[in-house]
């Protein structure tokens, strides 16, 4: 069967969540496709073991175009050392030698990044959707958005006006408990506020994260939402599968051309296309299909199909920073062979996670952290806190001796804007990247501001006595912390934007998420959003799913 009402093209936690939703009608057929293999690999779903991920079949390895601001590494005199990607210590500052390229990991399996993220569930701040509506987007302020929050979650520890607990996705508290991540939120607490809830009615604070679990397994988009509708007849899966474009009949989408195993096929729609590939997905699908700046078009030979200036533009990601320290425990995380606590642990670990689904292994590694100000004027918090019971460098991939734990700062709001383009009309081309990072010169500012918040807090009982940190940095010397700042942040992998809701001449869909200049065809996942929110991003793409599959069948009554 090459013929469905619905195709929804990516299988990541915005196209679970219409594939389950859009299916439940069984008068309606609907079809998934996904670039990626199905979810078997047991790292997937054993919580600690997602850090392997990172360089496997299961995550598209994307880089970003070298970032003119930030810095190669070189050996110089000074004072101080910083860390370059391959985990080597070198000394600062640095000369200005730009161009070091950004690891853009993204899920590639069914359930996409909620496959292989920390699990951490945040919705960002009421703030964020009020800004939407106040940008012409009427209903997606926090009120309008909050229901399908609450429709979505299963909290099985919090029960009041915010949260739900009769959704799919399982929200749950770890079940793990590391003494270190009590350590951070003890010192944390001695200069913020304590909070037992990060989406409730105050955001701000620090504390222990809920993450998306079950019974001490990941839970997933795809577990959450598609395994329960594999076996209605009406919904069909198609798994590595490449979508090349959007195919139309005058300015109406009909379907989709794709790729399965070197074999092309086409797939009809006899309703809607809807793209759910993300921020880096979507808008280039788009452009292969005729869909953005026509004179870009023109340079990569694609007719235009509807001159949308804002395809894959708008690209906002949060930059973060990581302190590394070094700490003789064995209650921390360590590389294979390279500690020898955590080689000697591991097994009886393992052990006791397929026995009881506790201890070690059913840690999101990213336990406790905090929104706070960097300044104390400031209306919301503009910077997170991550805090991790490993040493975690270059995403996992750099080889540390021994154990420790790390803390990363994360800026919220960074006016800093990027882009994704096609290299060309080839599907096998990876897109090009530029977020463009540090770009802003009140990014770097809110930065430093932010890295001394933590280090304050890194230097404040019971964690001061846990010291040995592997990049140390004057706290006084500013333009020693920009340099550590432009030789070691990276993104936290939230990035959204590039096929924004608006009402503005950059904008690419409306507020039902329809695209602009065509019939139907809707984008629906984190690239719509107009603005970047104030954390982590998994939860609010699968609510902006939530909220498009009713939009859909309202439009279909």
């Amino acid at each position: 069967m090459n013929q469905f009402d619905y195709i929804i093209v990516g299988g990541g936690s915005a196209g679970c969540v219409l594939a389950n939703r859009l299916s439940e009608d069984p008068s309606i057929s609907v079809c998934l496709l996904e670039t990626g293999p199905r979810d078997k690999h047991p790292g997937i779903h054993i919580p600690a073991m997602y850090a392997f991920l990172q360089e496997s079949e299961y995550t598209h390895q994307y880089e970003t175009v070298p970032q003119k601001n930030f810095n190669e590494v070189t050996v110089t005199e000074g004072a101080g050392s910083a860390m370059d990607s391959s985990g080597l210590s070198h000394q600062m500052p640095q000369s200005y030698q730009e161009n070091r390229r950004g690891f853009q990991p993204r899920g590639r399996t069914l359930g996409g990044s909620s496959s292989v993220n920390g699990m951490i569930y945040i919705r960002g701040h009421k703030w964020d959707y009020d800004h939407w509506a106040s940008l012409g987007n009427d209903g997606w302020s926090y009120d309008d958005v909050l229901p399908y929050f609450i429709k979505s979650e299963s909290n099985e520890s919090l029960t009041n006006e915010f949260h739900g607990n009769e959704g799919p996705l399982n929200v749950a508290e770890l079940r793990h408990d590391n003494p270190f991540t009590r350590y951070f939120i003890e010192a944390a607490g001695k200069h913020h506020k304590i909070t037992d809830d990060f989406n409730g009615a105050d955001q701000e604070g620090a504390g222990l994260y809920q993450v998306t679990q079950k019974n001490g397994k990941r839970c997933s988009a795809a577990v959450a939402y598609l395994n329960p509708a594999t076996s209605r007849k009406n919904l069909t899966i198609i798994t590595d599968t490449t979508v090349n474009k959007v195919i139309f009949e005058q300015n109406v989408a009909v379907g989709v051309n794709c790729m399965t195993a070197n074999k092309e096929q086409t797939i009809k729609a006899n309703r809607e296309v809807i793209l759910c590939g993300g921020a880096y997905g979507s808008p280039t699908i788009l452009m292969r299909s005729g869909i953005g700046d026509e004179s870009f078009l023109a340079s990569k030979n694609i007719p235009c199909v509807s001159n949308l200036k804002g395809v894959g533009e708008n690209l906002q990601d949060h930059i973060d920073y990581i302190t590394s320290h070094v700490v003789n425990s064995w209650e921390l995380i360590g590389s294979p062979i390279k500690s020898l606590k955590f080689t000697l642990r591991a097994p009886f670990e393992l052990l006791n996670y397929l026995l009881t689904s506790k201890g070690l292994f059913s840690s999101n590694l990213a336990e406790g952290g905090a929104f706070i100000k960097s300044e104390e004027h400031l209306e919301i918090p503009d910077l997170q806190l991550h805090f991790t019971v490993a040493m975690v460098e270059d995403h996992g991939r750099a080889d540390i001796w021994g154990n420790g734990f790390s803390c990363h700062v994360c800026l919220l709001r960074p006016k800093s804007v990027g882009t994704v383009k096609i290299a060309s009309k080839d599907l096998n081309d990876d897109p090009i990247i530029d977020p463009n990072f540090l770009s802003h010169e009140d990014d770097m500012k809110t930065l430093i501001k932010g890295y001394k918040k933590m280090m304050e807090i890194m230097n404040t009982e019971p964690l001061s006595k846990f010291n040995n940190i592997r990049n140390p940095i004057n706290i006084n010397d500013d333009k020693a912390i920009e340099t550590a700042i432009r030789t070691r942040s990276d993104t936290i992998y939230h990035p959204v934007g590039t096929c924004k809701m608006g009402i503005d001449d950059m904008a690419v869909v409306d507020n039902q998420l329809r695209v602009r200049g065509v019939k139907n065809l809707r984008v629906v996942d984190a690239s719509i959003m107009p603005t970047l929110i104030g954390g982590n991003t998994n939860a609010p793409a699968m609510m902006i799913a939530e909220k498009a599959a009713d939009l859909i069948k309202q439009n279909a009554s």
